[in-house]
C-alpha cells in the first residue's frame, strides 16, 4: 500500500468509533494500517493475570473481565506461550462466553528454530481455540528470521491474517527498528506509556511512515505509574476529556499518538476493564493536550 493510500485510510479511520446496538458511544477505533480494517483502541493483556490454569475460581473473574471488554466495544486480546497457562484460559473462557469469533486474538512463538516455532505455533492456535490466528508475532525479537519466514508462508495460505514483532525493552529499539525497515509486519508491539517515552523518538514515526499498526504493552509499567500518582489528584482539567481515573488518564494519553493502534492493559479484575475501556471513548487529547498531560504527570 503506497503512502498516499495509507494516509488516506488513517484519516478516513482514525478514531471512528464504535457504537452500542442502541446507538450509545462506545468506543473509538483505529485502522490496520495494511488492511484498513478497525480496531478498538483498548484491548486486553494476559501477562500474569490470566495464568490460573483449570482453577474454577480463579477464572470466574477472568471470565467477567472479558464479558467486559467485549461488551465495551473491545475486541483485542493479546497472549503468549511465555504466559504459562493464559493462552488455554483465553480459549476456554471466549468459547464459554461464545465469542471466539468476533474477538481480534493475537499470540506469539518464544522458541528458537523453525520447526519448534511451528509446533509452538499450531499449539497456541489449538489453545486459543483461533482456527486461524488473527494476528501471530514473534516475541522479543527471538530467532525472527526463521520464525518471519514461516509466518510469511502462513499469512499467503491464510492461516494467520497478520503477522507481527514484539519487544518491551529499550534495549531491543534498534533492532527493532532494523526489523520494521525490512518492510515486512503488519504489526509491532512495544512499550510505551508517560514512564516510557523512548518509543516517540524512532520507532512510532517508523511504524507511521511505513505504514504499521502499533500495539502498546506495558501501559502502566507494570504498575509504577499506580504508585506514583497514589493518593494525589488527577487535574481539574481532565475532566473536559471525561477522564475520571488514573488509568483512564494513562491510557487516553496513548492512545491519543497518532501512531498508536492499540494498548493492551492486563487485569484480572472486572472492575478494572470497564475502568480501561472507558479511556477508549469520548473526547480525546490533541497534541498540546498530551504535553500537558506529560508535562502534569512529570510534575508529580
Amino acid at each position: 500500500m503506497d503512502a498516499r493510500r495509507r494516509a488516506l485510510l488513517g484519516a478516513l479511520a482514525g478514531l471512528a468509533l464504535t457504537r452500542a446496538a442502541d446507538g450509545a458511544e462506545r468506543m473509538h477505533t483505529r485502522a490496520i494500517p495494511s488492511s484498513g480494517e478497525a480496531l478498538p483502541v483498548i484491548g486486553l493483556g494476559t501477562w500474569q493475570t490470566f495464568d490460573v490454569g483449570g482453577n474454577a475460581a480463579a477464572q470466574a473473574p477472568l471470565k467477567e473481565v472479558l464479558q467486559a471488554l467485549f461488551e465495551a466495544g473491545g475486541r483485542v486480546v493479546d497472549s503468549s506461550p511465555m504466559y504459562g497457562s493464559s493462552e488455554s484460559v483465553v480459549g476456554e473462557l471466549c468459547a464459554q462466553l461464545g465469542i471466539c469469533e468476533p474477538l481480534f486474538v493475537a499470540t506469539k512463538v518464544w522458541t528458537q528454530g523453525r520447526e519448534d516455532g511451528i509446533r509452538q505455533m499450531q499449539r497456541s492456535i489449538e489453545r486459543m481455540r483461533a482456527g486461524r490466528m488473527d494476528l501471530m508475532q514473534v516475541h522479543n525479537l527471538v530467532d525472527v528470521d526463521a520464525h518471519t519466514r514461516t509466518l510469511l508462508e502462513w499469512k499467503a495460505q491464510q492461516r494467520v491474517r497478520y503477522i507481527g514483532i514484539t519487544h518491551s525493552a529499550s534495549s531491543g529499539r534498534a533492532a527493532v527498528e532494523h526489523w520494521l525497515k525490512t518492510k515486512q509486519f503488519d504489526f509491532v508491539q512495544i512499550n510505551y506509556s508517560l514512564d516510557e517515552t523512548d518509543s516517540e523518538r524512532r520507532i512510532l514515526p517508523l511504524a507511521q511512515e511505513l505504514g504499521v499498526a502499533v500495539m502498546v504493552n506495558r501501559p502502566f509499567a507494570s504498575g509504577g505509574m499506580f504508585r506514583r500518582t497514589r493518593g494525589k489528584p488527577l487535574p481539574q482539567w481532565a475532566a473536559e476529556l471525561g477522564i475520571e481515573s488514573w488509568a483512564q488518564y494513562f491510557l487516553k494519553w496513548i492512545v491519543a499518538h497518532p501512531a498508536v493502534t492499540c494498548a493492551i492493559p492486563a487485569t484480572s479484575k472486572p472492575a478494572h476493564m470497564r475502568d480501561n475501556a472507558a479511556a477508549g471513548s469520548g473526547a480525546m487529547p490533541d497534541a498540546a493536550g498530551r504535553r500537558r498531560m506529560q508535562q502534569y504527570y512529570d510534575a508529580l
